[in-house]
């Protein structure tokens, strides 16, 4: 398949690299790839810059939101939660228009400081507000209460857990299911949580997740889920 993953930051980055892996031709995309690749410093998180990245994954291409976007199967939204509307308008509505729009970010709210904050929340969710800006994609939240590498690696958390699907298209979760399988996640480890206002629950993880993250002083776990099926 073809995939476009918008954003070049830790997460697009992984995701792309275990997506090319498997045999899938892969674009990355963002807003300007000249001025992406033309950095040559660190981010704020100390992260490297794309190009560095980029060297040691020839395969994957990088374009344009909309040109990632116009020739892909299907779309990763792993932008900042922030900036996903935006980069999703850039992609053009058009690019994603029948196609599964797998949302794996977070709305971190910074504007307070460390620790972040989410906004939209409880109410609302990044999914929600994605489906309802592009009604023509087929959004599946998933995959955004863990970090990156457990994404695509579910092995290196020890013992039973699980990843959650919140969508309103049967059809797309069962698509994001099957990639999840493909990623090393068993088919009893993911969850349908059902449509797309369940991604408010998700999402909803993330403040615990990083206070986690803070207390054991790394990332490498995900929540284990118990009795999670009817009755529970």
């Amino acid at each position: 398949m073809r995939y476009a993953v918008l954003g070049t930051g830790v997460v697009g980055r992984t995701v792309a690299a275990k997506l090319a892996s498997l045999g899938h031709e892969v674009v990355v995309g963002t807003r300007d790839p000249q001025a992406t690749l033309a950095r040559t410093e660190p981010d704020a998180m100390g992260t490297p810059p794309f190009a560095q990245w980029h060297q040691g994954n020839p395969g994957v291409r990088l374009a344009s939101f909309a040109d990632a976007a116009a020739t892909a199967d299907a779309v990763v939204n792993a932008t900042s939660g922030a900036g996903a509307l935006d980069a999703l308008a850039l992609a053009g509505a058009e690019n994603l228009a029948g196609k599964v729009l797998l949302d794996i970010a977070n709305p971190l709210d910074f504007s307070q400081g460390m620790p972040p904050s989410l906004d939209p929340v409880n109410t609302d969710s990044l999914g929600e507000q994605i489906q309802r800006a592009f009604p023509e994609a087929r959004v599946v939240k998933t995959l955004n209460t863990m970090n990156s590498s457990v994404m695509v690696d579910p092995a290196r958390v020890a013992g039973e857990h699980h990843v959650f699907v919140s969508g309103d298209d049967a059809d797309a979760k069962k698509a994001a299911a099957e990639l999840l399988a493909s990623f090393g996640w068993p088919a009893g480890s993911v969850i349908d949580l059902g449509d797309i206002t369940t991604a408010r629950g998700t999402e909803m993880l993330l403040p615990i997740w990083l206070r986690l993250w803070g207390a054991l002083g790394h990332a490498d776990f995900n929540f284990h889920i118990q009795g999670a099926r009817a009755g529970a």
